[in-house]
């Protein structure tokens, strides 16, 4: 028998599954879903005594089939998919990896971004097809230089962000309930305002929140409606931060001009009117997913473990539900 088997239920790439095993300790074990159903997840957790999740949801009737498991690592900052009130009553510790996907994450808003003011794929598409649009396109394309870029939610996200864009030109303006110290502020050339105040600057306005009770519909119909016109939103978050119904209405009118999305209020956003305007960009919620930041979260995922289990404390910005009386 193993000393420690740890479930892996995400439909990881093999190479990633791979990157996990590489970094466990001797002992250890994985026990991987061969479904991306919640029976498979069951049974690989039923196996387990801990659990590595990224995207898939948790909920109280999947936590419920596995009673071995004592804890679960989070590989990313996100835990609004894990039910955390049944950990707290369960005796299960919970942690995330506070900014360890900040950089890809970052580099895919900045993504966004740029592939929405050139409406990138509307291009790609017309130009494989055959057509050669050069000039047709100069009436509606953007570039950033010289634009306001409004950053909302200034974590190790929205800093790395900041820090990309200093290369073009940009004013950037930030919002966040906890203001950054005036010698960062300087540093990374960003000035901070309040959250209406930002939406009715910006030319660009770049969301890095998570979702909790406080922040979803944060972007509502209201805030749309009071956004400059012309405005990009870039959503590579979390999708229940936006109202969508207000956003599709905004993007067909020409209010909002284009956006760049990552995150849906409801994933795969089977049916939804946003995939179909020619004015989004959008991609499945991979901003942070790169193969090469993989083995530095897989990493510190198994430090973390190994914290838990000889009885250490675990970085305090890493926990979300914290062991039994520790």
């Amino acid at each position: 028998m193993p000393e420690r088997r740890i479930a892996i239920i995400d439909p990881f790439h093999p190479r990633i599954i791979e990157t996990i095993r590489a970094a466990l300790h001797p002992g250890w074990e994985l026990a991987v879903t061969e479904a991306p159903e919640e029976a498979a997840r069951a049974r690989a957790l039923a196996q387990a005594d801990a659990a590595f999740v990224m995207a898939t949801p948790m909920p109280a009737s999947l936590l419920t089939a596995a009673p071995g498991v004592r804890f679960i690592q989070k590989l990313g900052a996100g835990v609004d998919r894990i039910d955390t009130e049944h950990c707290a009553a369960h005796g299960i510790a919970l942690a995330r990896l506070q900014a360890g996907n900040a950089i890809p994450v970052a580099e895919h808003a900045l993504l966004l971004m740029l592939a929405a003011a050139r409406r990138l794929p509307r291009l790609d598409a017309q130009t494989r097809a055959g057509r050669w649009d050069k000039e047709a396109v100069r009436g509606e394309n953007r570039h950033l230089h010289g634009k306001t870029v409004g950053i909302v939610g200034f974590g190790a996200i929205g800093r790395q962000l900041a820090r990309l864009l200093a290369g073009f030109d940009v004013k950037i303006v930030y919002y966040d309930p906890q203001r950054a110290d005036p010698e960062e502020e300087a540093a990374l050339g960003v000035r901070h305002a309040g959250l209406d105040a930002l939406i009715s600057e910006a030319d660009v306005l770049s969301l890095h929140l998570p979702l909790l009770p406080q922040t979803a519909g944060l972007i509502s119909a209201e805030r749309i409606a009071a956004m400059k016109p012309g405005v990009i939103l870039v959503n590579a978050a979390r999708g229940g931060l936006v109202d969508e119904g207000a956003l599709v209405d905004a993007l067909r009118t020409g209010h909002v001009s284009a956006a760049g999305l990552d995150a849906f209020a409801e994933e795969p956003p089977v049916g939804n009117p946003l995939l179909e305007l020619p004015n989004t960009v959008v991609t499945p919620h991979c901003a942070g997913a790169t193969i090469d930041n993989f083995a530095n979260v897989a990493a510190r995922a198994v430090d973390n473990y190994r914290r838990f289990l000889a009885g250490q404390d675990l970085p305090a910005q890493d926990v979300v539900v914290p062991p039994p009386g520790r």
